[in-house]
């Protein structure tokens, strides 16, 4: 059964794309059944072009990735999520939509915080060494949550599991 995991950011253009990307790309290189989506609250409509940059230097395939709201996966037919990760402070301070997990259960929720490289100093060098720090960094941790034995985990394991990532 397909694990699919949606990540939030308010605006859903710089690290909810990174992660969606990062988790996407190591789950097929890793021949996993994992599924990332990304998703905000108030999406911007357009990826930031850095954020972009930075996953198509590494290898990750962008063909397809746009912001969205996270009212798509909250709705009839959206796909049953089993993880819900944040990955910005605003986004994990609001109040999610019920989103629907494996057998009507809600999925398990953890924040794993980054800065926004989007307020990187530097010019666009600047953003860009922030854009590629942020996109290791997501990279890494979801790696992590690759290695877990994710299809038999009980939901309070994996939720033990996600926030010990969170401290990584």
């Amino acid at each position: 059964m397909t694990t699919h995991v949606l990540i939030l950011c308010t605006h859903n253009s710089a690290r909810s794309v990174l992660a969606e990307g990062m988790l996407n790309h190591w789950a097929r290189k890793l021949g996993r059944d994992v599924v990332a989506h990304s998703a905000g609250s108030a999406p911007s409509g357009r990826i930031n072009p850095f954020a972009l940059e930075a996953l198509a230097r590494a290898g990750v395939d962008i063909a397809g990735v746009r912001s969205k709201s996270w009212d798509e996966f909250a709705a009839a037919g959206a796909p049953p999520l089993s993880i819900v990760i944040t990955v910005c402070d605003s986004a994990a301070a609001e109040v999610c939509p019920a989103f629907v997990g494996r057998a009507g259960e809600a999925p398990v929720k953890v924040h794993w915080g980054y800065p926004d490289p989007s307020n990187a100093e530097g010019g666009d060098d600047g953003k860009r060494r922030a854009f590629e720090l942020t996109r290791q960094a997501i990279g890494y941790r979801m790696l992590q949550l690759l290695a877990l034995p994710l299809e038999t985990m009980e939901r309070a394991a994996l939720q033990r599991a996600l926030e010990q990532i969170a401290l990584t």
